[in-house]
């Protein structure tokens, strides 16, 4: 049995959610693939899989977390700068080590992931995730509103207007602090 999920915010898509690996409290910045709430790294990344839906079909080992590694870095970068060069070659890099193959199925036409190395399947399924999300809404790519938070998450609010990761954590602390600030003024 995989140990529970520590982050703060999960179930995001999967791109944004392996940025999520990494989040703060109280100041610290905690990760899950280094030890944070106890886990090893290969046990942070057997977690993460699991949340993903992704344990059944990779393993949670070095090579792949090592990978993961590689494209969390990637997606960190061209989701901070979008028009960063560099970053969009990283993430092309791992996107080198998977491809998609038309099939077809009993449903009708459908697609199947392949890699070379079945240890980049995770870090290229949340790379060609990233790719799924610019295309459909990049503008709905958001990073929480609090200045300590590093959450990002996909605003599918029906407005599009949605600022905190979570309205009971990060929202909440915004709305606490301006009260007091107005009581305060009092």
């Amino acid at each position: 049995m995989t140990a529970a999920d520590p982050r703060p915010l999960t179930g995001e898509p999967i791109a944004l959610d392996l940025l999520n690996t990494r989040w703060v409290v109280d100041g610290e910045l905690l990760d899950l693939f280094a030890g944070a709430a106890g886990l090893t790294r290969v046990q942070g990344l057997a977690v993460w899989l699991e949340s993903t839906g992704l344990a059944g079909r990779f393993r949670a080992d070095a090579a792949t977390l090592v990978h993961l590694l590689t494209a969390r870095e990637a997606l960190a970068r061209a989701v901070a700068d979008p028009a960063d060069e560099s970053a969009r070659t990283l993430v092309d890099a791992v996107l080198e080590h998977g491809r998609i193959r038309a099939t077809l199925t009993a449903e009708g036409p459908g697609e199947r992931a392949e890699f070379a190395d079945p240890a980049w399947g995770p870090a290229w399924t949340a790379a060609r995730d990233y790719l799924d999300l610019l295309a459909s809404a990049p503008e709905r790519i958001r990073t929480c509103a609090s200045e300590t938070c590093v959450l990002r998450f996909f605003d599918v609010s029906r407005n599009g207007t949605r600022r905190w990761c979570s309205m009971a954590a990060c929202g909440n602390r915004a709305k606490a602090s301006r009260h007091y600030a107005r009581t305060r003024e009092r």
